[in-house]
């Protein structure tokens, strides 16, 4: 059978002074049609100030009405951030459902989770987005519940009931607020094991990848690992954190992550309910910056990723910018921009696996920045020290003398604290 898709006419307003593209709708396009939406329309507005009452103004509207008619659309979907007055008085005019961007955004969000955490911190945003829009939200918010008075005698509550009541507002605000703090209590457990697991990952070099929805970051993943991460030409394909291990060259091991992508405006709910998730990105050492190349907002998209995380507490991090998709981007007066600006990028595709070797390289460079020297002494028997050492560090000297075998290598610092942990006789640390 076959499910008739929504039809959507897609409406950006832009602030007078503000910065634009020549269609400021590309980006809200792909958010439409991952929703399941078919754009039949597209509506842009240069506003000197927002209308409190309809955000566009009341003529605007009623344009948009003839463009709902024309089209016979289901749904028109703002491109900014509607209150919930607003949206209830562009409805009276264009007689259709209105959605906003935040809201779009928690719609894909629902439909992409998968495992139990992400399910519940999407449950979580969008009561958060929900909670403050209750007021008129609904057309039984009037009536009373326990009170005579909301029709026949009784017809509500019995006699012991009749009163002044609770009205259905309250109920639900009430309703509300305990799922949010239930929703809550259980992420919290989830967190706990979260960070229990990320802590137990000390002593490994960590690499998270960071980026835009599509910029290609799971191709990567599974280019890289065995990861099998879901890959798909579509906005938010995959929502929950995996992460596997990468062997790279010289028996140096890291830990890879994948993340859920970023996009300009990330609701701020959103990003606070995937605290658990984004805990990778916080805690690791390196950050590899997926770009798309292909992509023809690619500066705003970078600037984007960036603010995000800085908002997150990661914007200090180390980082290397990786220029994916460059199969099918020839060199350009771009590329070259983005070359000088980010000079020690890698230039690949995560697709055909072009300049892999380049990428790995790189992060070995950035792993060995963070190498000191040691130099430790313990029994010729004690195998997990030599065998550590032999899997984790570049062996520069390894010498036999009474009884006591003395090691000298270069060992990342991130696995310092797993040697320490190591029995030994005597171990002298030194910056490379």
């Amino acid at each position: 059978m076959n499910v008739r898709k929504e039809r959507a006419i897609l409406v950006g307003a832009i602030l007078r002074g503000k910065t634009q593209n020549n269609d400021n709708l590309v980006e809200l396009t792909a958010l439409a049609q991952s929703a399941g939406a078919v754009v039949v329309d597209r509506f842009q507005q240069k506003l000197y100030k927002v209308n409190p009452a309809t955000y566009i103004g009341s003529g605007k509207a009623k344009m948009l009405w003839d463009r709902v008619e024309e089209h016979d659309a289901d749904v028109v979907i703002f491109d900014n951030d509607l209150s919930p007055g607003q949206i209830r008085e562009l409805e009276k005019i264009i007689e259709i459902k209105v959605l906003d961007r935040s809201e779009l955004i928690l719609d894909i969000f629902a439909t992409r989770a998968r495992t139990k955490q992400a399910k519940l911190q999407v449950e979580l945003a969008q009561l958060q987005y929900t909670y403050p829009r209750l007021t008129r939200m609904w057309s039984h918010l009037d009536t009373v519940a326990g009170a005579g008075g909301a029709g026949a005698v009784g017809a509500v509550g019995g006699i012991g009931t009749r009163g002044t009541g609770e009205k259905q507002l309250e109920i639900d605000r009430r309703l509300v607020n305990k799922r949010i703090t239930e929703l809550k209590r259980d992420l919290k457990g989830i967190d706990k094991r979260k960070l229990r697991e990320i802590d137990g990952r000390r002593g490994i070099f960590k690499i998270c990848l960071v980026g835009y929805t599509n910029a290609g970051k799971s191709t990567l993943m599974n280019t890289l690992t065995d990861a099998a991460v879901l890959v798909e030409d579509r906005l938010f394909a995959t929502l929950d954190t995996r992460t596997k291990k990468w062997n790279l060259q010289g028996g140096i091991e890291a830990l890879l992550s994948d993340t859920v992508g970023f996009v300009k405006h990330l609701p701020h709910h959103l990003v606070a309910s995937f605290k658990a998730t984004l805990e990778e990105t916080v805690n690791a050492d390196l950050l590899m910056h997926v770009v798309d190349l292909s992509s023809s907002e690619v500066f705003q998209q970078i600037e984007s990723v960036e603010t995000v995380l800085e908002e997150i507490g990661c914007g200090g991090k180390e980082k290397l910018v990786v220029l994916n998709k460059a199969d099918i981007v020839a060199k350009t007066g771009l590329l070259e921009s983005l070359e000088t600006i980010y000079p020690d990028a890698v230039c690949i595709s995560a697709k055909t696996g072009m300049n892999i070797e380049k990428l790995t390289a790189a992060v070995i460079d950035k792993y060995k920045k963070g190498e000191v020297l040691v130099r430790v002494s313990c029994h010729p028997g004690n195998g997990k020290v030599q065998s550590f050492l032999q899997g984790h560090a570049t062996v520069i000297k390894q010498q036999y003398t009474n009884n006591t075998v003395m090691i000298e290598a270069k060992l990342g610092k991130t696995q310092l604290p797993a040697l320490k942990k190591l029995p030994f006789k005597e171990l002298m640390v030194e910056e490379t």
